[in-house]
Formats: structure tokens, sequence, C-alpha cells
């Protein structure tokens, strides 16, 4: 028996799974063979009678008409029948239009006459088509066909098996429905489809094996339609097919489609029994193939007078059908509404409307254990169906009249409304991740939306979501061990806690901390009974007299779970306090201290309940787990608004005004700044302000603008947020609001800033001008979209015009970047959503390809990792041992302050020593392999579990080990217990030794310096029972963070790439960055990565250097210009042409001087040169700074041109370095006439225009521009080396970049650091490096592309990524068509592309889909294998019947 859509099915046929899906063509005999009503269907009519026609496209044998009714084939009823198939035989074939394409290429490659392969299949290159095409069908026939179609003549060959005619073949074309031939020096004649149909079936099936079809499943005359499957009927929803009838007679569009088809088909038999004429016979054709084409595909553009209604043919059908199974919207048991928010529900609480909570209901099996509750609901109303178990009857209780007197029994299924904490899952958009779908407790409230708990909601308002109510056991056992929303606190791709508290909570815990709030008793014995956990502790009061007053911090201690402890700062403390004399007790009280669940000190602001790394909520979820996070956000919930309830807040107008003397300093610092922007004016105006690097001089004086302004409105903000009293209500808020909120508000009081449209500040949109009030020509920070006033001051018309302007700029910016990154997520998690971890430890893809042998190099799942230091990497040499070396010289006094003397007393032994000795080796080694891993000593990217530091305090606080508590531990004991628990932490098990070792490297070097035996004993004074319970936490933790297998990551991997990059949309218009050089990121950067872009729109070179190069700017010069493209043009100040018949006396006063000089030697024939000069006047700056001189230009030029010019030119030390170009005459002894001057000046034009242009002095082409730049500010481009004391420095050095790649030529250039060089091309990284240098470098880009703007993704998941698109040795671009070159079946396609058109090439070419993939399963109702999916429980039924 089987449950299945509110139906009982008993059906004596296993349920079985689809393994694969065969693709094919439907042969003519096969269709009638399939067909039940023979003789074929004829007749147009529908019904005959008041009954179905036999014979007629509604024929009672393909099915039940209507519910009453019973099918004539299978005697069955309407939810019984699957349906037939029936078939129409065409008087005369038509093509398929499908398929009518794929005709034709067909007929290009095979003979007119002998229907054989127009090359001989023993060719070399169909052979190796063949080899290299084995299982691509598809790829087979382009190649196939790439060669045939220029072929004129069907080849003759010697070999007897292939008797080709050697005869010439006509040229193909098509015109709407029809095929056309044209013989050579005929004019064009259409090709019928009977003599297309005969040609097909003339091709042997060996053909068909080279073309990429299997004749078994499809052959190419099978695709031209002479006998028409007619498809069942069928009325029901839950099987229905693509031609459903509706009750009532209200026939469906194909219906009346095949009624045409029958018409058209009766007219033409008629016709050609009657001996028509032949024309119209061929209309009749026509209108024949029509009929077929609109059935199947109605979007056809055809020339025809034809007109009929616009309906939806099967392909538009098929189309959205899948569609509709791959988005999940044909699914049962749901409601969909919009989501408000309900700050009085827990997170994991769903408020659902009555009218949805009546409607949706759940099967309960009557079994001994639930009969009376069962009863009790059918008492109560509560009762939709009951179906009984031997009849299969369903009673419906709606219209029952005394449902009371009905007797349930064992076996029974009670369909029962939805009631109060219900599980029901909920989905958002896309279901493409965790956090999308998630489980809920259902409450049922009145009005007619979903409600949500705020926390959850800040992202979902108006939002509209689906609810599923789970059917069965199995379901609701997943949706609350895996989806509920506790479950689900963290985020995979930040490591941290997704649950924000924010706004009027965040306001309101700020201001209940405040160390002057405080609550009468009546107020704090209500708030306490709001505490649903709370176990009848009432705190000591904090002031007795006159009367009992507890303070806001106790009532939040009350909340907060005894194991957390917490040092924090509020936003507004002060760094000088924390080395100060307040280190521990702060003056404002912004230092917070919560110790043992309770908060002595601070106020608690967005700092600490933020959902950053180190923040309490995530410190909770790491210590406590996700059910304590849970009750603590609801907790806070109810505690802070009902105190609000009874504190009252509000704000208005005037907390958002500032006193008079910060406006006169506001004031003060924009005219400051308004002159500074003038006085860079200036320097624009008389030419002397320096172009930056990558950028022209109005990039650069618009780039410092934007950095004064952007200087100017941080500075006045700050002067508002300091004039605010602590008291302020406004300030209140703006403390707990993100950047971009707190913008916003303080664009009311102080000034907006500079406005910008594109990314830029605001053009000349009229002639030189901004707006008509402007001059022309006017740069100054009015003119370009400065707004100098604040909301309250009100602005001016052409502020607020800019203001528009921009506004309306982010917003459209912002809708489009929105779409692009929707395609870039959907083409993500469309390829990576059948990356999953398998039982063995690896990454697998559906084919079973290994894509990293251990998941991230460690094995760990990313949630239960923390930013960790290791203090073995940093410091000096002598800090290093100081803090790690067991020191046994210091003497016994020193060492009994924390070893006790039955310690000391086994201490000074030889084999003491050794280990000791070996410790500190291990310690050094570790050091070196942990600075080779990370060079420059940046911590901010090693995640690792088990808190080291958070561990020892809580170990310390929970054995009371204080500083001066005497160790009963020995050294040698540290020691060899670490070695223990190291042994005991494995990730990969097996013999592999070396994968071992490195899976876990990283993490045991956490181990060995933070727990080495001076640590332990000496900074933390553990004992004995201390470090083992210790041990046991690490150890417990550490198998707690291994990723578990079924978990799909490759989805994860493609949702934390997405999120940051949504960071990078919503970010991009609140900062006015200032760019140093022209670069492409954010998302065109991403998708160019993605995509693996041949030609990125900005491809550059980051050169370092070696040698003196990189420490002399003059040597860097050098390697710059060795670079640099640089043509005649970039050093010619001015070209002139010249009559000057005499070369030796040239009219050019000026250079009559050095002309003579230059002739003083007679050893030129001056007889055959022209007697017109191309004189170039060179600029002296460019040709000191590319380091040029006149006789280098001058050979290039000879070596470019040979012996056809005379190139002359003067000293380098001239006034003028000038070049004098003539043309040499080989016919000297000729007249010369006017014509041949004109021709001379000509030419010398052209020469000029192609010098300037074409003629290379030095560098490399493809580099147009190279920069030098110093590093002084950005850290990540500094050499790393590590000096005498051990110690890591980053040296600022010369380096250079370049607009424009060359890097196989750079690296070639002397004095360039060939180890550093990147390039940001990807595709020639993988031409001149290889796979893993382009892995690598593909890893960087998107890490950089993502951490621009401050966003952040865990380093795993980019790693997965690149191992993706690298792991078959060559480059695999993320497409719309999915990981490009990657195999993937027909049903996976059909995900990315066209669906119909998907499906109509694999049946072209019998393509098989082994259906390994998600949305392949998904498509056809299956549970993939993923997940609980991947594998199956074995039940003993004899041992569970012993027990029960």
């Amino acid at each position: 028996m089987v449950y299945f859509n509110n139906k009982i099915v008993d059906s004596n046929v296993p349920y079985r799974n689809v393994r694969c899906i065969q693709f094919g063509v439907l042969s003519p005999d096969e269709i009638v063979r399939m067909s039940v009503t023979n003789p074929p269907i004829k007749y147009p009519q529908l019904m005959e009678g008041g009954r179905p026609k036999q014979g007629g496209p509604i024929d009672p044998r393909l099915g039940p008409l209507d519910r009453k009714s019973q099918c004539k084939t299978c005697q069955s009823s309407y939810n019984q029948c699957p349906g037939h198939f029936g078939h129409i035989q065409l008087i005369k074939p038509v093509y398929h239009v499908s398929f009518l394409s794929k005709i034709l290429k067909i007929l290009r490659c095979i003979c007119y006459h002998c229907s054989k392969l127009l090359i001989d299949p023993h060719n070399e290159k169909i052979i190796e088509i063949i080899r290299t095409t084995e299982g691509k069908h598809y790829q087979r026939f382009n190649s196939i066909y790439n060669i045939c179609k220029r072929q004129e003549i069907c080849i003759e060959t010697e070999n007897k098996s292939f008797n080709s005619c050697g005869r010439h073949q006509p040229k193909y074309s098509r015109s709407d429905l029809h095929l056309y031939i044209q013989w050579k020096q005929q004019s064009k004649m259409k090709l019928s489809v009977e003599d297309v149909l005969s040609i097909l079936k003339k091709i042997p099936n060996s053909i068909c094996h080279i073309l990429g079809m299997d004749p078994r499943y499809v052959r190419p005359d099978w695709m031209i339609i002479t006998v028409l499957p007619v498809l069942p009927i069928v009325i029901e929803f839950y099987a229905k097919c693509i031609r459903p009838l509706v009750l009532l007679r209200n026939h469906d569009d194909l219906t009346y489609n095949l009624q045409n088809i029958l018409k058209a088909n009766e007219i033409l038999r008629e016709d050609i029994a009657c001996g028509a004429s032949a024309h119209i016979i061929e209309a009749d054709i026509h209108c024949l193939q029509y009929c077929c084409s609109k059935l199947i595909e109605n979007r056809i553009c055809i020339k025809s007078q034809l007109c009929y209604q616009n309906r939806k043919s099967i392909k538009d059908r098929l189309q959205d059908r899948i569609c509709n199974h791959l988005k999940s919207k044909s699914v049962y048991f749901t409601g969909q509404t919009i989501v408000t928010s309900d700050p009085n529900l827990a997170i994991d609480q769903i408020g659902v409307p009555h009218t949805i909570a009546n409607d949706l209901t759940v099967p309960e099996i009557v079994t001994p254990f639930n009969i009376k509750w069962l009863e009790e609901l059918i008492h109560l109303n509560a009762v939709k169906y009951i179906i009984k178990r031997d009849t299969n009857q369903r009673i419906d209780l709606r219209s029952y009249r005394k449902p009371s007197h009905l007797q349930l029994q064992y076996g029974y299924i009670v369909e029962r409304y939805m009631m109060n904490d219900d599980l029901v899952a909920v989905t958002r958009h896309s279901t493409d991740n965790k956090t999308s779908m998630m489980g809920y407790r259902v409450k049922i409230l009145p009005w007619s939306t979903f409600r949500l708990n705020y926390l959850l909601t800040t992202s979902l308002s108006n939002d509209r979501i689906v609810l599923h109510l789970p059917q069965s056991v199995e379901t609701k056992t997943e949706v609350s061990q895996l989806m509920m929303v506790p479950r689900l606190i963290t985020y995979p791709y930040l490591n941290r806690s997704r649950i924000t508290i924010s706004h009027d909570i965040l306001t309101g815990i700020t201001k209940m901390t405040h160390r002057d709030v405080f609550i009468e008793k009546s107020h704090f014995m209500d708030l306490l009974m709001q505490i649903s956990s709370w176990n009848g502790y009432v705190p000591q009061a904090t002031i007795l007299k006159p009367k009992p007053l507890w303070t806001g911090k106790q009532l939040f201690s009350l909340i907060l779970p005894e194991e957390i402890s917490y040092i924090g700062t509020h936003v507004h403390h002060p760094c000088d306090e924390d080395d100060g004399s307040f280190k521990w007790i702060s003056p404002a009280d912004t230092k917070v201290i919560i110790e043992n669940g309770r908060l002595l000190l601070g106020i608690v602001c967005k700092r600490t309940l933020s959902t950053k790394m180190k923040s309490l909520v995530n410190l909770m979820f790491m210590e406590c787990g996700y059910h304590i996070v849970s009750q603590f956000s609801n907790h806070i919930q109810i505690i802070v608004n009902n105190w609000l309830m009874l504190e009252g807040y509000s704000i208005g107008i005037a907390d958002i005004i500032i006193d008079q003397e910060t406006y006169n300093k506001i004031d003060i610092l924009i005219n400051r700044t308004k002159n500074d922007v003038h006085k860079v004016l200036v320097k624009v105006y008389k030419d002397s302000l320096e172009p930056s690097p990558g950028n022209s001089l109005i990039q650069t004086f618009d780039n410092m603008v934007d950095s004064l302004f952007l200087q100017c409105r941080y500075c006045s903000r700050s002067l508002v947020q300091k004039s605010l009293s602590n008291l302020n209500q406004s300030k209140t808020m703006i403390v707990n609001l993100d950047q971009q909120s707190t913008f916003r508000i303080l664009n009311a009081t102080t000034c907006i800033g500079q406005q910008y449209v594109e990314e830029k500040r605001i053009h000349f949109g009229f002639k030189h001008r901004t707006l008509p009030h402007f001059v022309k020509d006017d740069y100054g920070p009015e003119s370009k979209g400065f707004i100098e006033n604040s909301y309250l001051q009100g602005l001016t018309p052409t502020e607020f015009y800019f203001h528009a302007m921009h506004q309306r700029d982010y917003f459209v910016n912002k809708i489009f970047k929105q779409i692009n990154i929707n395609y870039i997520e959907k083409h993500l998690i469309k390829s990576l959503e059948t990356i999953m971890i398998k039982y063995d430890g690896t990454v697998r893809n559906q084919d079973e390809q290994i894509i990293q042998f251990i998941y991230g190099d460690d094995g760990l799942n990313e949630e239960y990792l923390e930013n960790q230091s290791i203090i073995s990497l940093k410091p000096a040499n002598k800090v290093f041992e100081n803090s790690c070396k067991f020191n046994l010289s210091a003497g016994e006094n020193d060492l009994r302050k924390y070893l006790t003397d039955d310690v000391l007393t086994d201490l000074y032994t030889n084999e003491s020593l050794q280990i000791l000795d070996d410790e500190w080796k291990q310690l050094n080694e570790d050091r070196l392999n942990l600075r080779q891993i990370f060079p420059s000593g940046n911590t901010s990217n090693i995640f690792l579990p088990c808190n080291l530091e958070r561990l020892i305090y809580k170990t310390k606080k929970k054995f009371n080990i204080s500083n001066h508590t005497q160790s009963n531990f020995s050294p040698i004991k540290v020691i060899e217990t670490l070695e223990k628990l190291i042994e005991r932490l494995i990730i990969i098990s097996g013999n592999n030794l070396l994968s071992q070792y490195n899976s876990t490297m990283l993490f045991n070097i956490l181990l060995r310096s933070s727990l080495s035996s001076r640590q332990v004993l000496q900074f933390h004074h553990l004992t004995n029972e201390a470090f083992d319970w210790l041990c046991y936490q690490i150890e417990k933790r550490f198998q707690q963070s291994q990723i578990q297998p079924s978990e799909m990551v490759g989805i994860t991997a493609a949702q934390s790439i997405i999120k940051p990059s949504r960071i990078i949309i919503l970010y991009a218009f609140i900062y006015g960055g200032v760019s140093k050089k022209n670069v492409t990121l954010g998302i065109p950067r991403l998708r160019e990565i993605l995509h693996l872009s041949k030609k990125p729109k900005t491809p550059s070179l980051t050169v370092y250097l070696t040698g003196q190069a990189r420490n002399e700017a003059e040597k860097c010069q050098q390697v710059l210009n060795r670079l640099e493209h640089c043509t005649l043009k970039k050093v010619i100040s001015n070209t002139s042409i010249y009559y000057d018949p005499n070369p030796q006396q040239t009219v050019i006063a000026e250079d009559q001087k050095w002309v003579n000089a230059y002739y003083e030697m007679p050893n030129q024939n001056i007889a055959n040169i022209s007697q017109w000069l191309l004189r170039i006047e060179l600029d002296r700056k460019q040709m000191t700074d590319k380091t040029l001189t006149m006789e280098q230009i001058s050979e290039k030029i000879s070596q470019h041109y040979g012996h056809c010019l005379n190139v002359i030119f003067n000293d380098d030390n001239a006034e003028q370095l000038v070049l004098h170009i003539r043309t040499v005459d080989q016919s000297k002894n000729e007249a010369r006439d006017d014509t041949t001057r004109i021709n001379d000046v000509t030419f010398l034009r052209y020469l000029e225009s192609s010098m300037l242009s074409n003629l290379t002095l030095q560098g490399i082409e493809a580099i147009s521009k190279v920069y030098m730049v110093n590093p002084k500010v950005d850290e990540s481009k500094k050499r790393i080396q590590i000096n005498e004391n051990g110690e890591i420095e980053k040296i600022a050095e010369w380096m250079l970049e370049t607009d424009g790649t060359a890097l196989k030529k750079v690296l070639a250039i002397k004095d360039v650091d060939s180890r550093r060089t990147i390039s940001n091309d990807i595709v020639e990284i993988f031409d001149v490096l290889g796979i893993e240098a382009v892995r690598k470098a593909i890893q960087h880009e998107i890490n950089h592309v993502i951490s621009f703007n401050g966003a952040y993704v865990n380093s795993r998941h980019v790693a997965l990524l690149c191992d993706i698109m690298t792991t078959k040795g060559h480059l695999m671009g993320i497409t719309k068509s999915g990981i490009n070159r990657e195999d993937l079946g027909p049903i996976m396609r059909c995900s990315f592309k066209e669906i119909a058109d998907v499906f109509i090439e694999a049946a072209e070419h019998a393509e098989q889909d082994l259906l390994k993939g998600i949305s392949d399963n998904i498509l056809l109702g299956q549970l993939p294998k993923i997940g609980t999916g991947s594998f199956d429980l074995l039940l003993d039924i004899q041992k569970c019947t012993l027990k029960l």
C-alpha cells in the first residue's frame, strides 16, 4: 500500500527507481505497435451521438474522458488508467519541424545519389574523429559535418566496402519549412519530402554510427513524420501528460490541433483520389506540414496565408512542465503568502494563518499509542478525512453527520488539520542552500500572513515564502534533526552566527545595561516571569535602602548561560585605556566583562552582540551549542521588549540638532576642504599636477578631490557624534546601527558629501558644464556635485538635482548588478550542486571523479572553525625561546614558583634533558614550516577548531588555578601526554602517513606551541588533572568539528562565494573610494574569472624586481623602459614636410648648422635622394625618460624600412633633437617631373602616418603602459624577509604594474623576479606556467575581488571551486552551460538551456542519461543520492518484534 498524493493506491507492481533514460526517435513501426487505435484515427469529429467518436481525436480507446467513464482498452477507471497512445497515418510524409535543421546537415554530409558519406570512412581524419569522440555523439557529428559540408563530389575510393559514386553534389538550403537544392549552373528547385525520405532511408547503419547516431534508437529517416502519434487522454493532475482534457467537454488546444491535422490529411486524400492538379496537391501538403508543425512547435515563422489560432504546442508544454518540476511548484500540502515579523515568537516558530492551517492536513496512522488522542480530535472536528485500511474508502468528515460515531481501528489513516507545534519546512526564493529551507514549529495565529521572529525577517520583509507540511515520519525526523532553525544558526561561509540582534532590541539592551539604570522590585519580578527557563533564583538587589533596586546588568545576567566568560569593549571605548590605569575598570563603563554568566562591567552594544567571530553570540554557540543560542535569542527579545514598554523610548527631530559651535566647526572644515580643492584645481590649470599611475590628469584630479571630500565627510560626522550627549536618543540608535544606516541618519545633520553618477563625479551633461547654472569648464566642488548642506539645513536646487541623480543611479546600478549576480549564482550552483563528501573522505562529483582527496586539505567543518593565532609565527627568536623552551638553567628557586618538589627531583636526568631537547627541536621545525606556509605572518587566514586560549582559560577557572599555583605535572609528562593526544587526532584513516600528517599539521603546530611544557607549567600552571581534562576537551571538539559524509559542499561553496558578492553590490556607492589604478573589480571581474575570459577588460601584470632595480628608482626605470611599448609617436614633438631640393643646403634655417656639420665628410651619395623632406622634432623629456638616443632611433628606422630611406640626425646634446628623412630614388638618371614630386609628397605623408603608429623603438608590444610603484601602504605587496633576530620584516621596494600582459616575455627580462611576478590573465597563466599555477591564480583573483570591499569567504570554498575548474588538467569555465567541457547528461543540461532543444538534441544522437545528478532525480520525483539519501537502513524485524 502506497500513500501518494492524498490517495491510497493498491498495486502489485513493486516501486522502482529509474536508473537511466534512453533518448531516441520513435520509428513509424514502433508508433504503430504502441498504438491502440487500429485502424488509425482518421475522423476530425470529436463526438458522435453525445459520445466520443471512435476513430476521432478523443477516441475512447485512448483513455477515459471523465470521472464516470471507463477506458475501452484496459477497462480501468479515470484514476487507474495510465492512458494509451494512438496514431494517425499521414497520406504524405512531412518534416518534423524540430529535426529540420538536423536533416539539412545530414543531407550535406551524404551523397544525393548513393546516400554514402561524402568522405571515405577509412580516412585518417574520420578515424581520428571517431577515436577522440567516443561517447560524444554530438561532437562527432559536428566534426564530420565540418569536413563534409564543403565537399562538392562524392569521393571515389578503392575500398570495395565503400562503393561511392563519385558524382557531383547539389547545394542545399532552407526556407521556412521547405528544403531546396541547386545544381551547378542551374536555378534553385524545391526538394520534396518524399525525395528526402528516400535518400535518408538508403543510409546504411554503419554511416549512422559515423554520424553519431545509434540505429537502434534513431535513424535519419525516422526524423520525417509518416505516422503521427496521438497523445493519451488524462484528466488528473498527478498523472497529467502533455495533453490534458478538462471536464465539461472543455477540450485542450492539442485536440483542436489534431482536428486540423485530420482535416488537412482528409483533404489531401480526397484530392489525390480525384486526381487533382499538382499545385493543389502541393498546397494540401503545405497545409498538412503547417498543421503538424504547429502541433509540435507553435513559434514558427513561415510565409503562409493559413491563419490558425495561436495555441500552446507540445514543445511549450514540455518547457513549462519541466520548469515547474525543477522549481518544485507542482507539490501538494503547501501554503504560500508574504511574511511579516512578530517579536513574540521564538526563532524556531512560525505563525500560520487560520485559513492555511484549516486547509493543510497531516496523515496519522492509528496505533495503540495514539488512538485515544485521534478520537478526541474527531470529537473536536479537527480531522478532515479517515481512510479505512481494508477497503481504502475515504470518509470525508466535513459532510459526515455524526463523526463521533465512527470507530477507529488500528491501521486506519486519519488526516488531521495542522495544529500548534507541528513541524514544517519553509523555503524562500530558490532553495539553493541550507538557510533557504529551514524547519519551524507551527503557531496558529489570526490574520493572513506568515509571521517569523524579527531576527530572521531582516531580509524577508514583505517577501513571499512557501510552507511545506511533512507527510511522513521520515520527513518529520529530518526536519527536526537537520533543518530546524537553531541547528542552522551559523553561516558556513562566515564561520559565525547568522542571528543578528539589531535595531530596537540592540538599542534597548544598550540602554538597559547602563550602570545608572535601576529597576524596581515589582517591575523586576514581572520581567523575571517572562523568562521561560527561570529557575526561581532572585539575585541580591544592588540597592537595599530606601527601597530595593536591581540594575539592568543583573537582569541581562539572568539570561546568560553560566559557562560564558567574555571580555570585550564598547564601540566608543578609548584605545588608550587598555594599557593604562583603567585597564579593567573604565570610567565611562566601556569595558565589557562577563564572568561565569554575570555581566560585571560594561555597556552591551552591537560590538558585543554582533555576528562577528569573537562576539558574545558566536562564543555562546561554540561553548554551549545551538540550543543555548536559540534560548538566549528568545529571552533577550522578550526581556528587552517588556523593559522598553516600562521604560519607554522615543526619538524626535530635536535629537539630531547639534549646537552652534559644532555647526561652526563643520563650516570651517568644509571651507578648508573647498580651498584645498581649489589649490589642486590651480595646479591642473598650470599643468603642474603630476598624473598618478594609470590615470589621466583629469582622473588624477578627480581622485584627489574624492579623497579630500571623503576625509571631510568623515571628519564632519565625527564632530557631530562627539557633540551629541551619551543620553541623546539618536546617538544611542546610531551606535547600534550599521554603517549604512548611520550615514543616512547623519546626513540629516551634517554635509551629505560628494555625489556620484556611474561611480564618478557628476560629468558634463551640457556643453562643457554640468547644469546651465554654472559657467563653462567649471570643475569646482559645487559644479561637480558636492553637497555641503544637510537635510535639516535644506538643499539648494542644484544640490537637490545632483542628489536625485546620485540616488537614481545607485538604485538602477544595484538592480542591474543584482540581475548579473543572480545569473552567476545560478551558474555556480548548477555547476557545483553534485559535489559532495564521500564516505572515504574524498570530495567527488556525480561521475565519482575525485575533486579533492580531503575536503579543505584538513577535512574539517567550517562551522566549527575559529580564527586563532599561533605564538610561534611572529615573535623574534629570543621572545619565542622565552615563551616555549623549558629552561632548566633558571635554577631550582625559579622552578619552584610553578613546580612542586616531587616534580623537581625527577627532572634533572639525561632522559628528561633529551626529551626537552627534542621538544625544542620540534618547535623550531614547526616554526620553520609555519613561516613557509604564512610567510607574511598574517594570522587572519588561520582557522582551526578548539579555541585553545578560551579552553585554557576555562580549565583554569574550573580547577581554581591561579598564577601562584604550583603544578604537580612534570614537563616530561606534558610532552608525552600531548604526543599521545596528537596520535589520536586522525582525519584520514589507514596507512597513508603523509596524508595523515598533512591533514593535521597546522593544528598539531598550534597544539605543540600553545601547550608546550613551558606554556603549560610556567605560564598557565596547569595541574595533572587540569591538563588531562583539557586534552579530553580538545579531542572531543576536534572530532565534532570534522566534516560529515554526504555533506553537499559544492552548493555550500557556491553560496559562500555569492553571498560576499552581494555585499559588493550593497556597499558599492556608500564609500567614495579612490582607485590608484584603473582595474576591473566587483561583479564584472568575477564574471571574467568564472567564464575564463580570453580577453580581460583590464589585463595587467604585477612585476616584482630583483637586484638593484628593486631599491633604486633609476634602475627600476630602466626595467620599465624595457617593458613599456614605445613607438616613435610617443617621443615626437612635431612633424612637418618641406620641399628641400638641396640636402646639403636646407631651406630650414635653424637646421642649417648641424646639416652642414653632418655633410662635412662627403662620403654619401645624395644624387638619388628625394627633394622632399620629412622633418621630425623629438621631445627631449620623453627621450630622456625612455633613455633613447638619436642613433638608436635612426637604427630602428633603418631596420624597419631598409635602404629605402635616408636618415640624418643631429647630436643628442643639441638644443632641438631633429631627424631628416628622405626617400631614396633608385632610378636616379630619369627625369623627375611634377607628378613624381606629388607622389613623393603623398608617400611621405603615408610614411609619416605609418612610422608614428607602427615603428616600435623598445618594449613589448602587448604592454601599453608601465607604472612605477613603491608600496609603502599596501602591506600585501611588500617583500617579506626574516632578519637576524628572527622577526618577520616587510620591506617596501620598487615594483612595476602594467596595462596589458605578456607574461612569457616579461619573465625573460633581466632584473624581473620570475617567482613573484603575476598576471591577472587566467588563460595566459595556464599557457605559460601550467595548471597548478593557474589554480593558485584563480584562487588569488577571487579572493582579491571578494576582499576588496572588506567581504570575507572561507578559503576552503574558493579552493574547492578552483579545484573543480582545474581538476582535469585543463581549464573548465563556469558558464551558462554549466561546467564547460564537462560531460553532463541531457536532463542536467536542460536546467541551463532551453529544455526542449536539449531533449531534441539528445534524441537526435540517442543519448543516455544515467541520472547521476540532483536535478535529474528531482525532475523524476526521485530522492537523489545526497545527504540522508546516500545510504540505506537495515532493520532486524525479529529483534524489533522481541523488543515490542
